[in-house]
């Protein structure tokens, strides 16, 4: 069944597969074709999210077990839809007793039949960095016992964490020398912190309690795929998004073996699409055997195109001016990859280091390069590095990865120590399949680098300087490049075409389980780069109001007002005690995550309680109808003079999304406006019974107009499918007074045709006019046209005002 249009549904015990199945009407009126389900493979329990695997070849009974999905997947199939499933094949949560594969290998060591699923160095024992201090004072104290469980005899820490003994120590008495007897496991128990620095086994990002998987194995990749298969092979799944490609060690041969094995299973292919960030200039390679990405480069470009670029340099001077930190987010990301890498990942560039200096000391020609001379070089190429990875094996790489070498280079050269630019070249050199000395020394070397140089860039871009860098909070999300402040229409429309030339069967996304903040709260945001000098003064009156009871660094308050500003709902009354405090708790929730995530005056590692008391009480008071009523009036009264400029960014977001080539992915409950912030916030449960009643009703308002908008795009995909999977994509050319201020395109095949049009960077003439919000009847924003049908003009409209501009259809 071909993937049309996608609804993305979180499953957890909250929302179960017999949840959804409630709702399978009111999809297929909406027209999806197949709902993306989150990973339904049994997750630790109580996961709100299925990331945290510990159970790979059985679907999660909390969600309703296998028999609970087989019935979702029967009335899809009655409503003429399929399932696309999230697979997770990078990792396992190993917290817990639940995840057998990883106790056998702490109760057997490296004779486990399992040892060969996590990627182990066992050339030690296995670190386990579980413990509030380290071992000795944690046995002093008593935080650690043996216990006769469930599970046989165990260590026990803190009453919550269960290590298993080895099958010799079984019948140890509980009165046993502990010290001695942990001394004779096949691991080692240490403080949490030695994590960073002595971890021997490859985890995802820097969360300890997931440990990577060696999918490259065969014996692996089909156990921990045989459930994917099967439903595949019964048909009960039509395609896979599959996470974090780029930790594993081969994504390109892996998504290779993916597709080979599923061609064998059955008739037809499957619809892949892969979580992947594509750096700037970056494209996904043509030889993975895959449909594309999960969409974060679209939310990228269709983001970026609706920012003005007249705004950029006031707000980067106003940036620089008040936080004091760079307005360059190149500098801020170096600042970011610098600490993180010093901070986080020590064990693994250790061992990244270690496998060079092995390689180097294979060969003679580079026997002279020393260990600390490697340490420096691959540093300084970390620290430099413009994508996540590149993909060679050690014995070849392709093409497209001597780009990435070319500008990781170039940006080295001033970071590397006089001299040893030639070490980082010997380096590249490996990277690239071209280095000397033994080729199996050489894969795991290039293996260790390219599985370090990705998560580097995830925790330092996404998860360190987005917080950090607060210049225009709309540039800052997953797969965002926040050095491109804006996008021209015309290279949009490049972009359209290459997708269309490329097959046209990638995910559209704009909302997503891992977004920092709502497609709507980024909308709204981007208003504030047609009107930078109208921010910015609001602002400066704020700052003052509230002078007298910040405490907090200026680029916090600022990021802080911004969040305000984009995600106040619209109605919210000072006098609604109920919803200020459910905003405020959302809002503080955010903030502490942003201020830990940033390390600059707090941290998970090390709360600082102060501040984050100051930060906290901030948001309280402002938030308090007793003591900043005036300013929450002031907030509330801008935010209702830019909304009608927010809301048409909203529906041109969702009309580009729907009708561009590609798969359109709905987030669950963006119908609605979606005013979220980052998770778990953005995980909170939908009111699906509302949305019915406005698609059935057709009522007034945003929500239904964003809803109506959706279901009429949709419809017109699934009543003429030929036009959107094959048809072709023209920017249709612009003129008149504010021709800047539209883009539009034809879809055509055959004897179809359909126009689009949207509208751009309308603040100014909103707010100038005063005119209300664009009319829903126009925010259909498309036309089909007849057969060989002559040049038309379509007037542009904001209500009953119109705009002067002439769509001209050639």
């Amino acid at each position: 069944m071909t993937v049309r249009a996608t609804y993305r549904i979180q499953f957890h015990q909250g929302f179960t597969f017999a949840d959804a199945e409630q709702q399978v009407p009111y999809l297929a009126s909406l027209g999806i074709s197949h709902l993306y389900a989150s990973p339904i493979t049994t997750a630790q329990p109580g996961s709100t999210h299925g990331y945290d695997v510990i159970d790979p070849t059985r679907v999660n009974p909390e969600l309703g077990g296998e028999q609970g999905f087989r019935s979702l997947v029967a009335a899809l199939r009655a409503h003429g839809m399929g399932v696309v499933l999230d697979i997770v094949p990078n990792h396992m949560s190993v917290t817990g007793t639940g995840n057998r594969w990883w106790w056998d290998v702490l109760t057997n060591g490296p004779a486990s039949e399992y040892a060969k699923v996590f990627d182990i160095d066992w050339s030690e024992k296995l670190l386990l960095p579980f413990l509030g201090s380290p071992l000795p004072e944690a046995i002093a104290q008593g935080d650690l016992a043996l216990q006769r469980r469930e599970h046989g005899l165990v260590v026990e820490a803190y009453g919550r964490h269960r290590f298993p003994v080895r099958p010799e120590d079984r019948d140890a008495d509980t009165d046993t020398d502990l010290a001695a007897l942990l001394d004779r496991q096949h691991y080692r128990l240490a403080w949490w912190r030695a994590a960073n620095d002595e971890l021997n086994w490859r985890r995802f990002f820097t969360v300890t309690g997931l440990a990577g998987v060696c999918v490259e194995d065969d014996a692996v990749f089909e156990a921990t795929h045989e459930l994917y298969f099967r439903l595949y092979a019964e048909g009960l799944v039509d395609g896979f998004r599959i996470d974090h490609v780029d930790g594993l060690t081969d994504p390109a041969g892996y998504c290779r073996k993916v597709r080979a094995r599923l061609q064998s299973l059955r008739a037809g292919r499957a619809w892949i699409v892969v979580e992947k960030i594509l750096g700037a200039g970056e494209e996904l390679p043509r030889d993975w055997a895959v449909d594309g990405t999960s969409g974060y480069d679209f939310m990228e470009q269709v983001s970026a195109l609706l920012h003005a670029p007249e705004g950029e340099a006031a707000l980067t001077r106003y940036w620089e001016e008040l936080s004091g930190r760079p307005g360059d987010f190149a500098a801020e990301e170096l600042r970011a990859r610098q600490d993180v890498l010093r901070w986080e990942f020590e064990g693994q560039l250790a061992a990244c280091v270690r496998a060079f200096a092995r390689l180097a000391g294979a060969a003679p020609e580079t026997r002279g390069v020393t260990a600390g001379m490697l340490r420096r070089a691959i540093t300084a190429l970390l620290w430099s590095f413009p994508v996540y990875r590149t993909y060679g094996t050690g014995a070849s790489a392709p093409p497209s990865d001597a780009r990435t070498r070319g500008i990781a280079r170039e940006r080295a050269v001033p970071l590397a120590p006089p001299g040893e630019i030639r070490v980082a070249n010997r380096v590249l050199e490996w990277l690239a399949g071209n280095g000397p000395g033994d080729a199996g020394l050489a894969a795991e070397a290039v293996r260790r680098f390219q599985q370090l140089s990705a998560p580097i860039a995830a925790k330092a871009v996404e998860d360190t300087a987005f917080y950090r860098y607060g210049r225009l909070l709309s540039r800052n999300d997953v797969g965002f490049d926040p050095e491109r402040f804006s996008l021209p229409a015309a290279e949009f429309h490049s972009a359209m075409a290459a997708r269309q030339a490329h097959g046209a069967v990638s995910m559209l996304a704009t909302a997503t389980h891992d977004h920092k903040r709502g497609e709507d709260v980024r909308a709204r945001l981007a208003v504030l780069s047609e009107v930078p000098e109208l921010w910015i003064d609001r602002v400066r009156d704020w700052r003052s109001m509230n002078a007298a009871e910040s405490g907090l660094a200026a680029g916090d308050e600022y990021q802080l007002y911004q969040t305000l500003f984009g995600t106040w709902p619209p109605g919210l009354s000072p006098d609604d005690r109920d919803g200020l405090a459910s905003y405020r708790d959302r809002l503080i929730a955010w903030q502490e995550k942003a201020l830990r995530e940033a390390k600059l005056r707090s941290s998970w590692a090390a709360p600082d309680a102060d501040y984050e008391k100051r930060a906290r009480e901030l948001a309280e008071r402002l938030l308090d109808p007793a003591r900043s009523r005036h300013f929450m009036a002031s907030l509330a009264a801008f935010e209702r003079r830019l909304r009608p400029a927010a809301d048409a960014n909203a529906l041109v977001q969702v009309l580009l999304r729907n009708t561009v080539p590609g798969v359109p992915d709905l987030y669950q409950g963006t119908e609605y406006r979606d005013l979220s912030l980052v998770d778990p916030d953005n995980r909170r449960a939908i009111d699906f019974a509302a949305r019915r009643r406005s698609l059935e009703a057709d009522p007034a308002g945003f929500d239904a107009a964003k809803q109506a908008l959706i279901a009429r795009t949709l419809r017109l995909r699934r009543e003429h499918p030929v036009l959107w999977e094959q048809g072709s994509y023209q920017p249709v050319p612009i003129e008149g007074i504010r021709s800047g201020q539209v883009v539009a395109f034809e879809r055509r095949h055959a004897r179809k045709a359909l126009l689009v049009a949207g509208l751009l960077h309308c603040a100014p003439v909103l707010i100038d006019a005063g005119l209300k919000v664009p009319s829903r009847d126009w925010w259909d924003g498309t036309r089909l046209l007849p057969a060989g049908a002559p040049p038309i003009e379509a007037a542009v409209l904001f209500g009953e005002a119109p705009v002067h501009v002439s769509v001209h259809v050639r």
